[in-house]
C-alpha cells in the first residue's frame, strides 16, 4: 500500500468516525414562541439593630462646700495656736483646728441645699425587620407546535425561547 492510499484511508475512517454522533443523535435544536413570562421573587430578611439614647429620668446630687471647714480649721489653728502655751500649745492648736472645721463647716453649709439634676440617660435597642425582595427567575409559558409548555428559567427569555426536540421513531 502507498503512503497516498494509507492517507486517503485514514482519512476517510476519520470522516465517518466524526460524523457517527451527529448521525446518532436524534436531537435538534429550535425556537418556540413565549405566551407569557411572570418574574419570580424571593423575600429576603435582613434583621437590623436600631438604638436611640431615651431619658429614663433625673440624678440629683447635692452640692456640699468644704471650704467653711478648710477656712475654719486654719483660722482654729491658728487661734489655738495663740492661747496655748508650752507643750499644752499643740493640744490648744489641734482642738483649735477640729473646732474651727466644724463651726466653718456647719456656717458655709447651714443656707439653703444646693442641689444639682442632670438627666439620665440610658441606650435602648432593639431588632427591626428589613425585607427585601430579590429575583430569582421567570416562570414562563411557551408554545410549540400549537401546544403550550411551561418552564422555569434564570432570565427573561424575551419573545422566544430555544428549545430541544427530540425525534424518536414510534413502535408498530
Amino acid at each position: 500500500m502507498s503512503i497516498k492510499q494509507t492517507t486517503l484511508g485514514l482519512a476517510i475512517a476519520a470522516g465517518l468516525i466524526a460524523a457517527t454522533p451527529a448521525l446518532a443523535d436524534k436531537r435538534h435544536y429550535d425556537y418556540a414562541q413565549v405566551v407569557a413570562s411572570t418574574p419570580v421573587y424571593e423575600r429576603i430578611n435582613t434583621p437590623r439593630q436600631e438604638c436611640w439614647s431615651e431619658r429614663v429620668g433625673y440624678e440629683t446630687s447635692r452640692e456640699r462646700s468644704y471650704a467653711g471647714a478648710v477656712i475654719g480649721g486654719i483660722a482654729g489653728g491658728i487661734l489655738g495656736n495663740q492661747v496655748g502655751g508650752g507643750s499644752g500649745k499643740t493640744i490648744a492648736t489641734a482642738v483649735g483646728a477640729a473646732t474651727g472645721a466644724i463651726v466653718g463647716d456647719n456656717i458655709d453649709n447651714s443656707g439653703p441645699i444646693r442641689t444639682s439634676r442632670r438627666p439620665v440617660y440610658e441606650e435602648r435597642c432593639r431588632s427591626v425587620d428589613d425585607w427585601d425582595r430579590r429575583l430569582v427567575g421567570y416562570d414562563i409559558i411557551y408554545r410549540y407546535h400549537g401546544r403550550e409548555y411551561s418552564t422555569f428559567t434564570s432570565r427573561d427569555p424575551g419573545r422566544r425561547i430555544r428549545v430541544s426536540v427530540q425525534v424518536e421513531p414510534e413502535d408498530d
